[in-house]
C-alpha cells in the first residue's frame, strides 16, 4: 500500500493529475499506520503483523 501511494504521487506529479495525488497521499498516510499498528503487535484487520 506505501509503495502503491508513492507511485501515485509520483505519477500525479509528473502528470499534474491532482486526484491521483491526492489519492497517493492517503494511500501513503494508511499504509504508514497499518505498518505501525502491525508493528507494534496490534492485530490488525484479523492478523496479526502487516506488510
Amino acid at each position: 500500500m506505501i509503495a502503491l501511494g508513492i507511485i501515485l504521487l509520483i505519477v500525479g506529479f509528473l502528470t499534474g493529475i491532482s486526484i491521483l495525488w491526492t489519492i497517493g497521499i492517503i494511500l501513503l498516510v494508511v499504509g504508514a499506520i497499518l505498518w505501525i499498528l502491525g508493528s507494534m503487535g496490534h492485530a490488525v484487520a484479523g492478523r496479526r503483523h502487516y506488510w
